[in-house]
């Protein structure tokens, strides 16, 4: 059959690609399989001829035998250009399958990426290994003072105390201290440790009971001396409690300092010097009495240093407490029911002594009421005072000693605060409740008070605290 000459077409247009060859074009292969459909690149424009001729472009049926002069290795020799599309999301022809070149770059970085990691992971790990950290054996020599902060972490002690020598690096402490769950529950403070010491013992000595040395816990109502209680035993005051506080054994020496050491301190000392706020150096520095200073002393939980000096112990704790007492609404301008901010210190003192804090605003009441009408308090905490008694009752030859903190003796305010109050003692000084009440007894075995505006409400209350065995 005579074969169908190739048709004409006219001449794709020029994508000005710059392509010298005088070969004849490449005939498409056939597909040895089905293939996904392509997009052809784009074709090469031969540069311009002064005698151009069409280009002749060959059907799929055309027969290549009859061109013997066709290069066999024109398709290694030749190589087309290959045209890369930009994905797009919405071109279907973009799912390809996983193998083709398209998607193993992406993957080739992936592994890329995990390779240098674990390369990366393997020669810190190798480092770590090798060099790991500074470490001493052993319990240690001798003692050493160091303090942990509030909000401490367990890097920051370690780098305590590798600066202080206790440790051969911060490193052995944290590491350490992963095995010790103590460690993250540690208080600030002071605590006694050994130089030269391994991180583990160095956080086994430190959760141990006993290493943790100067806490000062100074409770509501405490006053500055010992108080005799009825079966003979002794609760110490402010003096003996920050007395042994003060103590430590170290390296054979006591740092104690002793409770009549401080009594000197706060009998002589400059109080504005010691943290005394002004309005109340301004009324008691002329006494020369250690009492002087009683109910400025708030409660609260302190941290004084062994080694201090008696001067550097009370003072750590009088500027302490007095920022406390700022605190609860006591500074030099306050005024409260017409009262200086030192006799509101009072007051708050003596309802601290007589009253538990249910009752504490109406005993305020009652004291505030007396005062206005020039009423003597005849309170029986003011005359155990100088007794350094606990009991809430007096005898008749109680009630008549003189001095200047009998109640019933005298009108008005005790000269100095009986005891430390609380916070919640202060605002009840600050805003009693408002009525008539003028008595109160304790009435109640858990403490509480009946209150009264007449003396025959008051008589009756007594009654019912004798039937009740309330005292």
């Amino acid at each position: 059959m005579p074969r169908r000459p190739p048709s004409r077409r006219p001449a794709p247009p020029d994508y000005g690609l710059d392509l010298f060859d005088e070969r004849p074009p490449s005939p498409p292969r056939r597909p040895s399989r089905p293939t996904r459909p392509v997009r052809p690149p784009r074709p090469p424009q031969p540069p311009p001829d002064e005698s151009p001729t069409e280009i002749i472009r060959l059907d799929d049926d055309y027969d290549y035998d009859d061109f013997d002069d066709y290069p066999e290795n024109a398709e290694e020799v030749r190589a087309e250009p290959e045209y890369i599309d930009p994905d797009d999301p919405d071109d279907p022809d973009d799912d390809e399958p996983v193998g083709t070149g398209r998607r193993r770059r992406p993957l080739r970085w992936l592994v890329a990426l995990v390779v240098l990691a674990l390369i990366g992971g393997g020669a810190w790990y190798g480092i770590d290994a090798v060099f790991g950290y500074d470490d001493y054996q052993g319990t240690g020599e001798s003692d050493v003072l160091i303090q942990i902060n509030a909000g401490d972490s367990t890097g920051a002690i370690g780098q305590e105390l590798a600066a202080s020598g206790v440790v051969a690096s911060a490193k052995a402490f944290v590491k350490a201290s992963e095995d010790n769950s103590k460690v993250l529950s540690l208080q600030p403070g002071y605590y006694v440790l050994k130089t030269k010491m391994s991180g583990a013992a160095a956080a086994a000595k430190l959760t141990q009971d006993g290493s943790r040395v100067g806490v000062l816990q100074v409770r509501a109502g405490t006053q500055l001396d010992d108080i005799t209680q009825p079966d003979g035993t002794v609760t110490p005051g402010v003096f003996s409690l920050l007395a042994k506080a003060s103590c430590a054994d170290l390296n054979g020496r006591s740092t104690c300092i002793t409770a009549q050491q401080l009594r000197d301190i706060a009998a002589r000392a400059d109080l504005v010097a010691l943290g005394v706020p002004d309005w109340a150096a301004s009324v008691v520095s002329a006494s020369t009495d250690a009492r002087r200073i009683e109910g400025l002393v708030a409660p609260g939980v302190y941290d004084v240093k062994p080694g201090w000096t008696a001067t550097e112990l009370l003072s750590n704790v009088l500027r302490t407490s007095a920022s406390r007492i700022q605190a609860a609404g006591l500074t030099g301008t306050a005024k409260f029911q017409g009262r200086t901010p030192y006799e509101t210190l009072v007051v708050a003192s003596l309802i601290e002594r007589e009253a538990i804090k249910p009752d504490f605003a109406n005993v305020a009441q009652v004291i505030y009421n007396r005062l206005g009408k020039a009423m003597r308090l005849q309170l029986d905490s003011t005359v155990n005072y100088l007794l350094d008694k606990p009991v809430v009752t007096t005898t008749d030859e109680d009630r008549n000693r003189p001095g200047p903190y009998n109640t019933y003796r005298i009108a008005g305010l005790p000269p100095t605060p009986i005891s430390s109050p609380s916070v919640e003692a202060i605002h009840a000084a600050e805003q009693p409740t408002q009525g008539g009440y003028i008595y109160f007894v304790k009435c109640e075995k858990n403490g509480q008070s009946c209150f009264a505006t007449t003396d025959l409400e008051h008589l009756q209350n007594i009654t019912l605290a004798r039937q009740r065995g309330a005292y």
